[in-house]
C-alpha cells in the first residue's frame, strides 16, 4: 500500500504509535469515556495498549462505541440480506448516504456480527480536517477521497483512487464501502452519480466494464433511519438549492453534523444488502448500450432500483408522504399517535408558515416512498 501515501489508512504497525500519540487528546478521551463509562482511566489505557492492529481497534473500541451510540440514541439496528454473502469474499458495497460517519460504521457492525469481511471506506478529505478526526478515520480503515482539486489533479487523483480500490478488493481481499454519490443525500432522493462508476472503471485495464464490475462484486446497500437527527441541519442547503442560490458551508458544519448524527435520536435503523450484481446482468446491459456513458447510466439506474426498492420504509416516511399530498392514502401503515409525534417534530424543527420549507422537509422523508411506489408501478 506504500504507493498510496496521501490517501491510505494506517498499516497495523502504525496503530499503536498513533494511539499513544493521541490518547490524551480531549476528544479521543471523550470518545473512550463515552464508550467505557464504567472503566477507570487505567482500564481504558490497558484496552488501548492491546490494540496492535486496525482489527483490534475496530473490535475492542469502535464496535463498542457504535453499540453505545445505538443504545443511547436509537431503538435498535436490524439488517437483512447479508446471509447471501460469502464469509471469505471481499465485496464493493455501494450504498445510499445519509450520515457522514454512521453509515459505514453501522454497515461494519452488521458485517462484524455476521462474520463477514469488514470494509475499507471512502471519506472526503474535507471531513477530516481536524487532526483527531483524521486519526480516527485512518484507524478505522478509511481512505481519503481528495476534494477541491483542479481538473488535471482531479483526473490523477481519481486514477489513483480507482487503483487503490482495485488493490484492496482483488489483492488484499478487503471489502470496500463507497457512497453512491459525493456528499450525503439531503432530500431523501437516493440517486447514483455516474462519476462514481466512471472512477471505479478507470482501473479495469483491458477488461470490459461488465467483466471488471462483476469481478469486484458490487453489492447495492441501503441504510434507512426512521428519523434523521441531522434533518434540520440539511435544510439550509436544501432551501438554497430550491431558491437557486449558492450555498456556502459554515466553518464547523460538517463536524456539527457528525456529532448530531451520532448523538441525536434516530429511532429504528435498518440496513439491507442486495444481491451481487451478476456478470450476466452486467453483460446484458453492456450489450444493449452504444456508449460508455450510456452503459454507466444504465448501471447507475440498476443500482438505484436496487437501493430504492430495498429501502426499509418507516411510519415517518408514510406520514410525510400523506402530509405532503394532504391525504390519508397510507394511513393503515401508521398510527394516529405516530402521526401526531411526527407533526410535533415538524413544527419544532422548521418554520411552519414557510410553505416551501414545509414542502422541502416533508420531501426529505417522503421521497423514499415516492421512489419505491414509482418502481412498483413500472413493474406492472
Amino acid at each position: 500500500m506504500t504507493n498510496f501515501e496521501k490517501i491510505r489508512f494506517y498499516e497495523d504497525p502504525e496503530v499503536q504509535p498513533a494511539l499513544q500519540q493521541y490518547i490524551k487528546h480531549p476528544m479521543i478521551r471523550a470518545l473512550l469515556v463515552f464508550t467505557f463509562p464504567d472503566k477507570s482511566s487505567e482500564e481504558i489505557e490497558k484496552i488501548i495498549s492491546e490494540c496492535h492492529s486496525i482489527k483490534d481497534f475496530q473490535t475492542k473500541v469502535i464496535y463498542q462505541s457504535i453499540r453505545k451510540v445505538l443504545e443511547k440514541s436509537s431503538e435498535g439496528l436490524t439488517y437483512s440480506g447479508f446471509e447471501g454473502l460469502e464469509k471469505d469474499q471481499s465485496y464493493l458495497f455501494i450504498s445510499n448516504h445519509r450520515d457522514i460517519l454512521l453509515d459505514t460504521s453501522l454497515l461494519n457492525c452488521a458485517l462484524y456480527e455476521q462474520g463477514l469481511i469488514m470494509t475499507a471506506s471512502a471519506i472526503g478529505d474535507n471531513l477530516v480536517q481536524k487532526p483527531f478526526l483524521l486519526l480516527l478515520s485512518k484507524l478505522n480503515r478509511n481512505f481519503l477521497v481528495q476534494r477541491g482539486l483542479g481538473p488535471r489533479e482531479m483526473l490523477k487523483s481519481s486514477q489513483e483512487l480507482s487503483e487503490y480500490i482495485k488493490n484492496l478488493l482483488l489483492k488484499e481481499n478487503r471489502s470496500v464501502w463507497m457512497a453512491q454519490r459525493e456528499g450525503r443525500t439531503k432530500d431523501g432522493n437516493d440517486i447514483t452519480q455516474q462519476g462514481v462508476l466512471k472512477m471505479l472503471a478507470m482501473a479495469k485495464g483491458k477488461k470490459s466494464i461488465a467483466e471488471y464490475f462483476s469481478e469486484i462484486k458490487i453489492v447495492p446497500v441501503d441504510i434507512s433511519y426512521e428519523f434523521d437527527p441531522t434533518d434540520v441541519l440539511k435544510m439550509p442547503e436544501i432551501m438554497a438549492k430550491r431558491m437557486e442560490e449558492t450555498y456556502v458551508k459554515t466553518a464547523n458544519e460538517d463536524f456539527n453534523s457528525i456529532m448530531k448524527g451520532a448523538l441525536g435520536n434516530k429511532g429504528r435503523i435498518h440496513i439491507s444488502a442486495g444481491e451481487v450484481l451478476s456478470k450476466e446482468t452486467l453483460t446484458g446491459i453492456e450489450e444493449k448500450e452504444n456508449s460508455v456513458n450510456d452503459l454507466l447510466k444504465a448501471i447507475a439506474d440498476l443500482i438505484d432500483r436496487k437501493i430504492q426498492g430495498n429501502y426499509k420504509l418507516w411510519p415517518s416516511n408514510y406520514i410525510a408522504c400523506d402530509l405532503l399530498n394532504n391525504n390519508e392514502e397510507h394511513s393503515s401503515l401508521y398510527t394516529l399517535k405516530q402521526k401526531r409525534q411526527f407533526e410535533r417534530r415538524l413544527t419544532r424543527r422548521i418554520d411552519f408558515k414557510n410553505s416551501l420549507e414545509v414542502n422541502s422537509y416533508l420531501l426529505m422523508y417522503a421521497n423514499p416512498v415516492i421512489n419505491q411506489e414509482a418502481l412498483d408501478e413500472s413493474k406492472v
